[in-house]
């Protein structure tokens, strides 16, 4: 008898039906939400409190202390900011160590894969590697790096990548980042009871903080992991639980730090391995990532993706899968109880990262290769123990490409013979691409899981905005098959279809994990750079979006591109809704500012709009010509 075909809707059916408790059902024991929280209207930073603002001026307006909305919501703002921003920066610290280590000749699992990056970021750091060994400049440019971390007068090297134009808007509000740890902890200082109350001032600091990680501390991440892991290449790859094997070892790859992970799938195609695997009665080995892990070895390995965020319980509940390889960020403590009604074992390896229930590795990078086998092996020998009859693998899986980056981008839109942005800007220049837009971010089950960001990207590419994409939300749309060259024909605006066309390319770029969207920042100082199109970031038709945003990192991501001069677009409200002058401030004033600024719409085809509406408005200013194909009139 032919067994029913699995989707992933009938994994979510099977879970309800056989009480197994995932991200949905959590969710909505969750409601109602806490209003104060929604508003940003509560605070708890001193023991005067938990304090709250009464949303409707009947009770308490005040806290103990005195704050009023406008400085509490503030406050929390500014807190959610460093604490985005320590954990993508601190990915960039760790990235930059190994790097030192490796060089140092202690941590030999590792070799540099693009050494035309190393040296062309040793030289921005004004190391001289004439006459130097590969491994001695490696050494130098990771302690350069580790000292941006610390530096207490001066900015990180990086900053110095962004346009004039910025960095003087920066230089005028005090806003340019002293180091990369130095704004967080001056902004969780200036949080403490009686310190800083003027919101327009804890706006200013959330600034500096947040363009201490993406100029800074996230780009360290991205740039360190290119050397050590190679710089990526254009590839095509498979995406979604499909991608699982009936008749293989299964082993998932979760969280955001690439150290470990990268190792693993070099293990995991060692012949020790894959004889091991059949020795336990499987054909081979599938590694498969899981979020922002996944990213990072799908566009320098072309490993399959077999889910984003919201997908790692449903992974488990496959029962297919033998071991999920677990570092830290966005990774739910309810996997526990979800794999106990499973075979899957759990191995957590951070040490900032431990989980009850979880068995922890320890993961050292002095140690990654021994630390890899030893997790590859436990999860083979744990094939044995996977009951064939709860295995329900869905046959959803869908082709992409990925691996695009600041780098290479013009290549394929140039050629290798006209390696420069040009042909990006006349593109844009002539009305053949509107804009350029980055929809990044989670998936959110409070929104749609992920399908705000399909129903946006089509959107916009539909009106010949070229979009880049990152994180979860390239995952998304690459599951709806928007990652191809063919879905410009589809879906494409006849511009833009024409372009990719031309240049074999999808209309949807993906460009890595999260902390990869300084690869944005870059492109958009490139874009810059380039000529034709604006001075500085804020005259660029461009924006950014996240439609289902979920992390504090989100916060601080959309702050970077704010400061730096972007309009940013997200699907729901920050908590901070209950002080009409902050929403004020992040709305409209701070454009007075910076140049870019903030916009809500939980409907993402309305946001898409918003953000249509914006590139025109920025290609007005700048005088270019009208777009050369209008299939329909825009209404915005």
């Amino acid at each position: 008898m032919a067994k029913e075909k699995v989707s992933e809707e009938k994994l979510k059916e099977m879970c309800h039906s056989c009480g197994i408790e995932t991200v949905w059902q959590r969710y909505d024991a969750q409601d109602p939400h806490c209003g104060f929280g929604l508003l940003g209207l509560c605070c708890k930073n001193c023991n005067l409190g938990p304090c709250r603002i009464d949303p409707f001026e009947e009770g308490a307006q005040v806290g103990t202390c005195g704050a009023d909305r406008d400085t509490i919501a503030a406050r929390n703002l500014a807190r959610h900011t460093a604490a985005g921003s320590a954990c993508h920066s601190d990915h960039g610290r760790e990235i930059a160590r190994t790097l030192m280590l490796y060089g140092s000749g202690k941590a030999s699992s590792y070799k540099i894969k693009s050494e035309e990056k190393l040296k062309k970021v040793a030289s921005e750091y004004g190391i001289k590697i004439e006459g130097k060994k590969n491994e001695e400049i490696a050494a130098e440019l990771g302690r350069a790096m580790l000292e941006d971390f610390g530096k207490q007068e001066e900015p990180p090297v990086f900053i110095k990548r962004a346009p004039a134009k910025q960095q003087k808007i920066w230089e005028k509000h005090n806003i340019v980042p002293k180091g990369i740890d130095r704004p967080i902890v001056e902004t969780m200082s200036r949080t403490n009871m009686g310190v800083d109350n003027d919101y327009k001032n804890l706006m200013l600091g959330i600034m500096k903080t947040a363009l201490a990680d993406g100029w800074a501390g996230s780009m360290i991440a991205t740039e360190a992991s290119d050397i050590l892991f190679g710089s990526p290449q254009a590839l095509r790859a498979k995406v979604n639980l499909g991608v699982l094997k009936e008749d293989e070892v299964n082993i998932l790859i979760h969280g955001h730090v690439p150290l470990l992970s990268d190792v693993v799938v070099t293990v995991s195609q060692s012949e020790e391995m894959l004889k091991l695997a059949r020795e336990n009665g499987a054909k081979g080995i599938t590694v498969a990532g899981i979020c922002c892990t996944a990213n990072e070895i799908l566009v320098r390995r072309g490993v399959p993706v077999a889910g984003n965020f919201l997908q790692q319980e449903l992974a488990i509940t496959t029962g297919a899968v033998e071991g999920m390889i677990v570092d830290l960020q966005c990774i739910m403590p309810g996997l526990v109880k979800v794999a106990s009604c499973f075979h899957t074992k759990l191995f957590s390896t951070h040490p900032k990262a431990k989980f009850p229930g979880m068995e922890h590795i320890e993961f050292e990078e002095e140690k990654a290769l021994e630390i890899a086998r030893e997790l590859v092996k436990r999860s083979i020998e744990n094939f044995p123990n996977r009951d064939k009859a709860r295995v329900n693998i869905p046959e959803e899986s869908m082709d992409l490409i990925a691996g695009f980056t600041a780098e290479n981008i013009f290549y394929y839109l140039g050629g290798k013979y006209r390696a420069t942005y040009r042909p990006l800007n006349d593109a844009i220049i002539s009305g053949r691409i509107r804009g350029v837009v980055g929809v990044v971010g989670c998936d959110n089950p409070k929104m749609q899981s992920g399908k705000s960001h399909i129903q946006m990207v089509k959107e916009l590419i539909k009106h010949d905005v070229l979009v880049v994409q990152t994180g979860c939300s390239a995952l998304a749309c690459a599951k709806e098959g928007l990652l191809v060259p063919e879905s410009a024909k589809k879906y494409a605006g006849r511009g833009l279809q024409e372009i990719c066309e031309t240049v074999g390319i999808p209309p949807v770029l993906h460009v890595g994990s999260c902390v990869d969207n300084t690869r944005i920042l870059i492109a958009c100082a490139n874009m810059v750079k380039e000529g034709g199109i604006g001075e500085g970031i804020d005259e660029l038709p461009i924006a950014g979006a996240a439609p289902e945003w979920m992390s504090e990192k989100a916060i601080a991501i959309g702050w970077y591109f704010v400061a730096s001069g972007a309009l940013v677009v997200f699907g729901s409200d920050m908590p901070v809704t209950g002080s009409a002058n902050v929403m004020k401030y992040l709305t409209k004033d701070v454009e007075g500012i910076v140049g870019g600024k903030w916009a809500f719409e939980k409907d993402p085809v309305k946001g898409a709009h918003i953000i249509i509406k914006h590139i025109d408005k920025k290609r007005k200013a700048l005088k270019l010509s009208a777009m050369m194909y209008d299939r329909e009139k825009v209404k915005v």
